[in-house]
């Protein structure tokens, strides 16, 4: 009876542990983040003030008279839907260039053996550690004398040659698939790329996801590329209208935060829908050589 009621102690303090355990953690991932959240509300805060009201010291957390009009008055004064429509047909053209491109480059370096397999994936891995600027200049006299120049072929021509980044994260995820399935529908007589489309792929979609999530939130937020190559006002992005609120002398911080927290909606929604598949892609990617 003593060793039952010591056991039957024990499993309670166990479990008691594990209760003040979780109880301690999800107070400190409460604490964090609304450290994390501060700057969104400082920033809806600051969105629904008046010029005067935003230098107040000290500063207000919430104001005395809400400005709800400024949302209103962001999106006619700057034809923020158009640029986001601009944005949005960017990203619908990377992303399809994307997913044409990169899983063919990648099922290659994965999947099948040639010579020099190696080495070619070793250069092809170190483009990533050449940064942009260094580019910029001659991709941009190239894209002159093509004649591509205020027009969105140099934001989308690149995707279709593949992301070096989404390669090596396909082609480590597909080195995780058991090559059984490969050997087995060859034996059924399917082809190369009917083995890429219909059987890798299919058990691709985590990463693919990580690949159209990450396609969508580089070009949301790319400021650098459509400020060089794009110069007619209609043919703007998001990013390019964000700064139509920031003037030589003075910027209208509660026009700007009412803008900036309207664009969020498009990031917040596609993490929302897409969280649980882009955080199982990115555990289940995995690092084999």
């Amino acid at each position: 009876m003593k060793h039952i009621e010591s056991i039957e102690q024990l499993h309670r303090r166990v479990r008691v542990k594990r209760i003040r355990t979780s109880i301690l953690t999800h107070l400190l991932m409460m604490v964090l983040a609304t450290i994390f959240l501060v700057p969104i509300i400082w920033m809806f805060s600051t969105a629904l003030k008046s010029r005067w009201e935003i230098f107040a010291w000290p500063p207000n957390w919430f104001p005395s008279t809400p400005q709800w009009k400024n949302f209103k008055e962001a999106f006619t004064r700057v034809p923020m839907l158009r640029f986001m429509g601009n944005t949005l047909f960017i990203i619908a053209a990377k992303t399809f260039a994307e997913l044409l491109s990169v899983p063919l480059v990648a099922y290659g370096f994965a999947r099948l053996k040639f010579p020099g397999k190696k080495v070619l994936f070793l250069l092809v891995i170190s483009t990533m550690m050449i940064p942009l600027q260094t580019k910029l200049i001659p991709l941009f006299t190239m894209y002159v004398k093509l004649g591509l120049n205020d027009t969105y072929w140099p934001l989308i021509l690149p995707a279709f040659t593949a992301s070096p980044f989404f390669i090596f994260l396909l082609n480590q995820y597909m080195k995780t698939l058991p090559r059984d399935l490969d050997d087995a529908a060859k034996i059924d007589g399917v082809g190369t790329f009917g083995i890429l489309y219909r059987i890798i792929l299919p058990l691709c979609i985590p990463a693919l996801t990580i690949i159209v999530v990450y396609t969508f939130l580089w070009t949301w937020n790319e400021f650098l590329q459509p400020l060089i190559y794009l110069s007619s006002y209609e043919k703007f992005t998001i990013q390019l209208g964000l700064e139509m609120f920031k003037g030589i002398w003075s910027v209208e911080w509660n026009l700007l935060m009412a803008a900036t927290l309207a664009t969020m909606s498009p990031v917040l929604i596609m993490y929302f829908f897409a969280q649980k598949r882009l955080i199982g892609g990115i555990a289940s990617v995995g690092l084999k050589g």
